[in-house]
């Protein structure tokens, strides 16, 4: 509900009734229309203001339950780790519980705990072990602990699992340049994923990067 305060209304009434007065003013000259003008001003500047306020308060507030995940605020740290706990109450009820597994997977990964996500991705491969996407965000882990090999072997087998899978082909290309140093391979990554992909904002990246290492730039 829109809330004014007691000075906004004083404002408003008083803005009223001098418009109010002019209207029954037998003068109708242009300075009385020239305070008319102004005195209307005034009120929509001051209802613009409220409505602004309301707009403003409107889109920041916290979202209900049900919509937890999609609040405009960040969700505080000490949830995830709630949200890890009851995961691993799941598992330790259903431990072939598949999607469980890449859930808590993904909690780890986004609260930077890269070799406990492994393991959870790992105990979800060992269920199904034809998931690209699983494979890649293992893949990404393996990265942060510097197992690039591990990270190599993992986009590979997602992109031979689903070759137009194009976030295993870009991240392999990531590992070949900034890892490795093999230009080459970076590059051979990356001109299949433009091969599957060739419009929009990523693909212009990828094209930015193969231009700036044939021109021996980082």
């Amino acid at each position: 509900m829109l809330k004014v305060s007691n000075s906004q209304q004083t404002l408003m009434r008083q803005t009223s009734k001098k418009v109010l007065d002019a209207d029954n003013s037998d003068q109708d000259n242009n300075g009385k229309m020239k305070e008319k003008i102004i005195l209307l001003t005034i009120i929509a500047l001051v209802v613009g203001s409220l409505i602004g306020t309301l707009y403003i308060n409107e889109t920041t507030k916290t979202k209900g339950e049900d919509d937890q995940y999609t609040t405009l605020h960040p969700v505080p740290a000490v949830n995830s780790q709630n949200e890890i706990q009851d995961l691993q109450e799941i598992l330790a009820k259903d431990p072939e519980n598949r999607k469980a597994w890449v859930q808590l997977g993904n909690k780890y990964s986004n609260t930077q705990q890269p070799a406990e996500s492994i393991e959870a991705y790992d105990k979800a491969l060992a269920i199904d072990g034809s998931d690209p996407n699983v494979l890649t965000k293992q893949g990404i882990m393996f990265r942060l602990i510097d197992r690039y090999d591990k990270a190599v072997e993992n986009f590979d087998k997602a992109n031979k699992l689903n070759p137009k899978h194009t976030q295993s082909l870009y991240n392999l290309g990531f590992v070949y340049r900034d890892d490795l140093q093999e230009n080459d391979k970076a590059k051979e990554a990356w001109l299949r994923y433009l091969e599957i992909d060739s419009t929009g904002a990523t693909a212009d990246w990828v094209r930015a990067m193969i231009e700036k290492m044939e021109n021996g730039q980082k």
